[in-house]
């Protein structure tokens, strides 16, 4: 069994630091700014021999309200699932009120709590943890998150209580499954999709743009198949972005969608269709991830709203037609379900392994059907094609000329392999390549001496042409 363990503690003591150290990654969000951490973040971890999974949490002071106290239950959460709390304190501020109302909340539950004493650096350790010990602990851990200093003891103390097991000793390499981003604007419902999915309140909701901060990832399973979901900050246009931490969040965000498999873009029924929806929307394909489309907020819109937004999405949507547009409530469910058939169909047709056979014979009858057209007096010939990747799907066309085919041909063969191959939710890239000339890098190779010898030989081949030709003057009388 892989041990679990949480860490806890007051906003801006330094969990988050000490949890991409545990990891020896950068995935959690750290800045000198209390509650910027707000969502559980799972990571896995590995000391010497030993593999286990690191929590990180938002800070508890006790008289949270509002979005806070949503903050707030999910650091409980992360308590009652771990197998070990590290109760992290700050030595510079010392201890306040906040440390001793979730130090007598922790002497309840009946789990190993390690009180852990950060910040220890450039102060005098034994008179900064003075001050904890009225807290009635035995022992105090002294570390410096930033530095690594105390980490490695603080490991070895927390391991004593869990033998290490067979199963643990063998690193599991799992299949993450399908990787699905929930991505859009600020305040579109992407957090409130993300528990709908998952069945239960796994991030933090509030009726607040910019709540979710940072991009959480959540393995979990339906049906037998495995999937990883990623919820993410909302992404606004650039003049509106002011805060260092919000361009961080966008940041994560934008790296989400570049580590996933399927997007699912959420748009605001009542706002319609906006720019930076078509921002996001062009980023997703550029990255060429697999797309779904998500109206949500959808219940509540009389009749005439429903088919001016069918009208625009229609109007404005054209470029990606290839996308499935699902209309959908994330906060009553419904439509919901109806996503993963979407999400499956995009990712196997994004990952689907093409056959050259097969793309050769579709490109051979697209020709047949409309030949290219002709440059110069040329016609353009593309004579077979390959698979070239995917995710997204990549097809490779040999060919002359294959520089000068235009935009609007190569959009009929696109359509026409997505046609004929049943690719749905995922873009498509087309690449040419032209048929080298064997011999044009010897002609540019020519001495002088061989460049005279063949204008020579020219002259006279010209003579003798001219010599042969009949004589058209009249004769005279």
């Amino acid at each position: 069994m892989v041990p679990v363990i949480a860490l806890v503690g007051r906003p801006n003591v330094g969990k988050s630091t000490l949890f991409n150290r545990l990891t020896k990654t950068r995935d959690a969000l750290v800045a000198n700014f209390p509650g910027l951490t707000r969502d559980r973040k799972y990571g896995e971890a590995k000391f010497d021999s030993r593999h286990f999974i690191v929590i990180d949490t938002g800070g508890i002071t006790g008289d949270e309200e509002g979005l806070d106290a949503e903050m707030a239950g999910q650091s409980m959460q992360a308590i009652d699932e771990a197998d070990a709390v590290l109760f992290m304190l700050d030595s510079r501020a010392g201890l306040t009120a906040s440390d001793q109302l979730l130090a007598n909340h922790l002497r309840q539950i009946s789990k190993p709590v390690f009180y852990v004493a950060n910040k220890i650096d450039g102060v005098n350790p034994d008179v900064a943890m003075a001050d904890f010990y009225s807290l009635g602990v035995k022992k105090i851990h002294p570390t410096t998150a930033t530095h690594g200093k105390g980490v490695r003891q603080l490991l070895e103390d927390v391991f004593e209580l869990f033998p290490q097991t067979e199963e643990e000793a063998e690193p599991e390499d799992e299949d993450r499954g399908v990787k699905i981003a929930v991505v859009g604007r600020p305040n579109v419902g992407k957090s409130t999709l993300v528990n709908r999915m998952l069945g239960e309140e796994r991030v933090v909701v509030y009726d607040h743009p910019g709540t979710t901060r940072d991009s959480i990832y959540i393995d979990y399973e339906r049906e037998g198949v495995n999937y990883t979901l990623i919820d993410t900050a909302g992404v606004r246009r650039r003049k509106n972005v002011k805060e260092t931490v919000e361009k961080f969040s966008i940041v994560k965000a934008l790296k989400a969608i570049d580590d996933t498999n399927v997007v699912i873009l959420v748009l605001d029924a009542h706002e319609g269709i906006v720019d930076q929806d078509l921002h996001l929307l062009g980023h997703s394909i550029d990255a060429g991830r697999a797309l779904v489309v998500a109206i949500n907020k959808w219940d509540g819109l009389d009749a005439d709203q429903k088919n001016r937004i069918k009208s625009e999405l229609d109007r404005r949507l054209q470029f990606i037609d290839f996308a499935e547009i699902h209309f959908i409530s994330a906060l009553h469910g419904t439509g919901v379900g109806h996503l993963y058939e979407s999400i499956d169909n995009a990712y196997r047709s994004s990952t689907n392994k093409l056959q050259t056979n097969k793309l050769t014979q579709i490109l051979e009858a697209a020709v047949y059907d409309h030949a290219p057209p002709m440059v110069n007096g040329r016609r353009i010939k593309l004579r077979y094609a390959h698979a070239g990747g995917f995710n997204p799907p990549i097809i490779v066309i040999h060919g002359n000329q294959t520089a000068k085919v235009p935009a609007s041909y190569q959009r009929y063969l696109e359509k026409t392999f997505r046609r004929q191959l049943d690719l749905v939710g995922t873009p498509i890239r087309i690449e040419f390549k032209s048929s080298e000339n064997p011999y044009a890098e010897k002609q540019g190779d020519l001495s002088q001496k061989k460049f005279d010898r063949k204008k020579r030989i020219k002259r006279q081949a010209v003579k003798r042409t001219e010599a042969k030709k009949p004589d058209n003057k009249k004769p005279r009388r």
